[in-house]
């Protein structure tokens, strides 16, 4: 008898510990080429945002990213000849489920270079609002004035 209630126990534990199933599937559905064509804010206005610690969001418009999710890595390319430098960036990034009601989720993305290795380990938290076989939403809540402030990123999907 003991020993049925620590196997129950031991299996419950590892099938707490495991990834849930619709990370899982949120893994393959943004696996692929995605292009961001459109950010905006939730305050009407013209602010001057640095997206990533990196570039305008001017520069960000168009730019390419890829995902590739059995190694939680990818890149994005900044195409726009005005922003310097153009080219590639490498990250890491993890999905993490936060509320299966409303189906949003923490999306960690950790700027590194080409052999994924970070900088100083600093990364950006945002939230994965929408993610479908050709779109995806990302909001991320910054202070603006001592108020939330979110920029909203919107992408469609290029191919896998």
């Amino acid at each position: 008898m003991k020993k049925i209630i620590v196997f129950v126990l031991l299996a419950s534990m590892v099938i707490s510990c495991g990834t849930p199933k619709t990370v899982i599937q949120s893994k393959k559905v943004i696996k692929g080429y995605w292009s961001l064509d459109q950010i905006t804010y939730s305050e009407p206005g013209t602010f001057d945002v640095t997206l990533l610690n990196d570039a305008s969001k001017d520069c960000f418009i168009g730019s390419k990213w890829r995902f590739i999710p059995n190694n939680n890595t990818g890149t994005y390319t900044i195409t726009d000849t005005h922003c310097v430098p153009t080219g590639d960036r490498n990250f890491s990034f993890t999905i993490q489920q936060t509320d299966k009601d409303t189906g949003l989720y923490d999306f960690l993305l950790k700027p590194t270079d080409a052999r994924q290795r970070s900088a100083d380990d600093s990364g950006f938290r945002l939230q994965l609002t929408q993610l479908t076989e050709t779109t995806m939403r990302w909001e991320q809540t910054v202070s603006l004035e001592g108020k939330p402030f979110i920029i909203y990123m919107n992408f469609n999907k290029i191919n896998e």
